[in-house]
């Protein structure tokens, strides 16, 4: 008799117990079920959305424009059923038992739901109107000297022009697509605060951060920092630069389109060193041998991916370089439009960057998280890659350079990478600041606020009477809005993971590339970022690694 009472106590004490867990599996086999048919529909959709846009890439047709904007809404629209949203909600919260993957998966998709939840009009204004400024961006030639060019054409005109008043008017040529496309743009803009509002944020840069898995408060601190710590060395290489120019051009001023590039994003070449020299003589196919062999040497074969890719410029199809996961199973593509130059070398090996990381995700991984632990993080791994096509080693083992030459001109080619970073990062911060601007006032005067900027991270002189909007003429802004500190936190990225990985690999670049892998690669987007960044480098994100590198190398320069 003790012993059944005993067994009955113990059964009306556990039962509450019992009933919870049981609850809580049963929430658990339903989140399952629900996530295994949106996985199902989600690679769908993807695959959809992802081949329409590269056919609108390659063509440019506006045929190829509109499956790509039909595929993109048809993605939107699924994710903005409310119905789906409220269930994912209420059986993520109640899932306690399910697995840290499954709880990842689940949360990934609720925020895809969220991010949606906008009116189908609303949704399709945006949707369609980005894509009409994309296709203006991708079709627009500009005008100089009487007839139309390529980008690629003006910059490399820019480059070699030497009388000033011609490269204002190649610089000014550079701009005109933001005079047409500068109307649209605020009105894009307005339209996605629109949608923020919507779903409870102030503005659409505000909500873009957030879902980006960013504190906005944490993320302005980290640029801040990075203006403070790296303005000194800023404002030394500059002042040096300029001097150069000054000589170069005879000029007693050095204006923005004294700069080859036409945001001051890039350093001009070096006035000691013209990079290019390394490859003289070649072909721009032989840009795509050479990087095959280079990643050949860490362990990858890069073969299926060029195999699929397209390379070379053709007319109609988009003037930039990218890379894009097709299908999530191995249809790995990069964009480039190579030239035999540093520069699409140093391009080439960036997409590639991209593409290995996509490539060697954990194929088992759902669907909604097999793609990089953040957008940051394939940037730190492709921006540590594309700089390699003007490191001093690489250019000893990968293009045959002489190595007294090389030793000759290491130096320079140290001064010139220091120059790259701390120019890029200034432009960073120019572009994080006014985007977050035009989505808290888009009817502010813009054209002003843009050279305010410039003035104040690049210390461009602001240009007396010019009012045009060559803020607009950065697609950017449409193509990939509230982006750009990704590429800046992606260096700040590359320079921990760098310092991390050549620890443990030392000179092997197999192990190297097997550490890429194993720590970087196949993790996918399982973890939070910041719990994948301190797994994959032993250390929270922060601006430390990056600026005692450019210290580093500011002390070696002669």
């Amino acid at each position: 008799m003790k012993r059944a009472f005993f067994v009955l106590l113990t059964l009306c004490l556990f039962e509450p117990m019992i009933s919870t867990i049981s609850r809580a599996d049963d929430a658990s086999e339903r989140l399952a079920a629900f996530m295994r048919q949106y996985q199902e529909d989600y690679k769908k959709m993807y695959c959809e959305s992802s081949y329409a846009w590269w056919d609108s890439m390659i063509a440019g047709s506006e045929e190829a424009f509109q499956k790509s904007s039909e595929a993109t809404l048809a993605m939107s629209n699924y994710h903005a059923d409310s119905k789906k949203f409220e269930e994912i909600k209420k059986l993520r919260a109640a899932a306690v038992n399910a697995s840290p993957i499954e709880k990842r998966a689940a949360y990934i998709a609720e925020r895809t739901f969220e991010q949606s939840q906008i009116s189908p009009e609303l949704n399709k204004r945006i949707v369609d109107l980005g894509s009409e400024i994309e296709q203006i961006f991708q079709t627009q030639r500009a005008v100089y000297d009487g007839r139309e060019h390529t980008n690629n054409e003006l910059l490399a005109m820019l480059e070699k022009e030497t009388d000033s008043q011609k490269r204002y008017e190649i610089w000014d040529a550079l701009k005109q697509v933001g005079e047409l496309v500068a109307p649209k743009m605020r009105e894009l803009a307005k339209l996605r605060n629109q949608a923020a509002k919507e779903l409870g944020y102030d503005n659409y840069w505000e909500m873009t951060v957030s879902f980006q898995e960013f504190q906005p408060d944490e993320l302005l601190a980290i640029f801040e920092d990075l203006d403070r710590l790296t303005a000194p060395l800023f404002n030394k290489m500059k002042n040096k630069l300029d001097g150069e120019l000054k000589k170069k051009f005879g000029v007693d001023a050095i204006m923005p389109w004294h700069y080859d590039n036409p945001f001051f994003q890039q350093a001009p070449p070096s006035a000691s060193l013209d990079v290019n020299e390394f490859y003289q003589g070649i072909e721009k196919e032989d840009i795509v041998e050479i990087s095959k062999k280079y990643y050949a040497k860490l362990g990858f074969d890069v073969s299926p991916i060029i195999a699929n890719s397209d390379l070379f410029e053709k007319e109609g199809k988009s003037q930039h370089g990218f890379c894009n996961d097709m299908n999530l199973e191995g249809d790995v593509r990069i964009l480039c439009n190579i030239k035999p130059d540093a520069e699409w070398m140093d391009t080439q090996l960036h997409e590639l960057g991209h593409a290995i990381y996509d490539y060697n995700l954990d194929r088992s991984l759902p669907c909604n998280i097999r793609s990089a632990a953040h957008i940051f993080t394939t940037e730190g791994v492709a921006m540590t890659f594309g700089a390699k096509a003007r490191d001093p080693q690489w250019l000893i083992e990968n293009r045959n350079a002489d190595p007294e030459k090389v030793k000759e001109v290491t130096s320079a080619l140290q001064e010139q990478r220091l120059r790259e970073q701390l120019i890029f990062c200034r432009w960073t911060l120019v572009m994080t600041f006014f985007e977050k601007a035009l989505y808290e006032n888009p009817d502010q005067d813009l054209n002003k606020l843009w050279s305010e900027m410039t003035a104040k991270y690049q210390e461009l002189d602001p240009l007396e009477g010019r009012n045009k909007a060559d803020w607009a003429s950065k697609p950017h802004f449409v193509i990939a809005p509230v982006y750009y500190h990704n590429y800046m936190l992606g260096e700040l990225y590359g320079a921990q993971l760098r310092k991390s990985l050549e620890k443990q690999a030392g000179n092997d670049p197999i192990k190297f590339g097997d550490l890429l892998k194993r720590k970087v690669f196949a993790p996918g987007n399982s973890l939070p970022w910041e719990e994948f960044v301190k797994e994959s480098t032993g250390e929270p994100l922060s601006v430390r690694a990056f600026v005692d590198e450019l210290e580093c190398v500011d002390s070696q320069i002669k």
